[in-house]
């Protein structure tokens, strides 16, 4: 009877230790993740360019997840609009205050860039549109996700900046425009996370590698954060500057603090870049999946460190 009770009383610890975790009893489903990649890198939005009835069909499906998930727009409405690019183009841009009466007043910024190249001036095999499933359908997918997770549990002491950026393939001109206006704004950042090309697994010991692998301690924290080797360096991220051709750059560069792109397309996992092969029927999205729930409590704690746990190495 003791050992009844005993036992009684350590599965109620257990249930009670879980109840109060809510990245454990949450569950990514890769259902969800295929819907939304899917939709992204269908012809119906025929490439996602800047300034395209295509990307604007991508831009409203965004806006839904913002506003289905109890996401607030930042500005007016969600749609940030370009001043530096010629056509009418926008960031979808929503955020999640956070729970802490003093952490609430830093943000943590998540994002990805959900443009892409549109259609090809050669077509192959009778195909001309540039579907963009790995780049970067499958990082903004990742941010749905998170949005989804948040918008349910509100588990965020910091609040977290959601931002979907436009014309990204044209030279960063969505992080420009919104780095630089909030700057303007002395927008309180601790910290900026990019998700780009997430589409299909490496053949490494680890997940992803986050660009900047050495400027910042980030990828040792999350590591710590996901309680595995999640975040690995891989050499061509620093043979071809990568840290510089994402989204996380001109935060980078506005903010001074650690801005980082996470990937797990390493050059030898993947052929179809920029091409109209990118298509959703080659993403694996049990691995996407995967990768997005280990990636929940890494987010969290970033929104709910007591102190600003990651920073720029000297």
């Amino acid at each position: 009877m003791i050992k009844k009770i005993v036992s009684l009383f350590f599965l109620c610890a257990l249930v009670s230790c879980k109840s109060n975790s809510p990245v454990v009893a949450y569950k990514v489903e890769q259902q969800s993740v295929a819907k939304t990649l899917e939709f992204l890198a269908s012809d119906e939005l025929q490439g996602r360019a800047a300034g395209s009835p295509g990307i604007d069909k991508a831009a409203q499906y965004l806006e839904k997840v913002f506003s289905e998930n109890s996401i607030k727009p930042y500005f007016s409405t969600y749609k940030d609009t370009l001043s530096n690019y010629p056509k009418t183009t926008y960031n979808i841009v929503g955020y999640l205050e956070g729970n802490d009466p003093k952490l609430k007043k830093e943000f943590v910024v998540v994002s990805a860039h959900y443009d892409h190249i549109g259609l090809a001036e050669k077509a192959i095999s009778g195909d001309n549109i540039n579907n963009g499933a790995n780049d970067n359908a499958s990082g903004t997918t990742a941010v749905t996700e998170i949005v989804k997770y948040f918008g349910k549990t509100k588990s965020n002491k910091r609040s977290i900046l959601f931002v979907f950026f436009s014309a990204e393939e044209e030279g960063l001109l969505g992080s420009k425009h919104l780095a630089k206006k909030l700057k303007e704004k002395n927008f309180n950042i601790y910290t900026m996370l990019n998700f780009e090309m997430i589409g299909v697994p490496m053949k490494r010991d680890f997940t992803a590698y986050i660009t900047g692998y050495g400027k910042s301690n980030m990828a040792s924290k999350f590591n710590e954060y996901s309680g595995k080797n999640l975040i690995g360096f891989v050499q061509q991220e620093l043979t071809y500057r990568l840290f510089m051709a994402s989204d996380n750059y001109p935060f980078f560069t506005e903010f001074n603090i650690p801005a980082q792109t996470v990937c797990t397309f390493d050059f030898e996992n993947f052929d179809y870049y920029h091409q109209v092969q990118d298509e959703f029927k080659l993403m694996d999205t049990a691995h996407m999946t995967s990768f997005i729930q280990d990636m929940l409590p890494v987010i969290e704690k970033m929104a709910n460190t007591s102190t600003k746990e990651i920073t720029l190495k000297k």
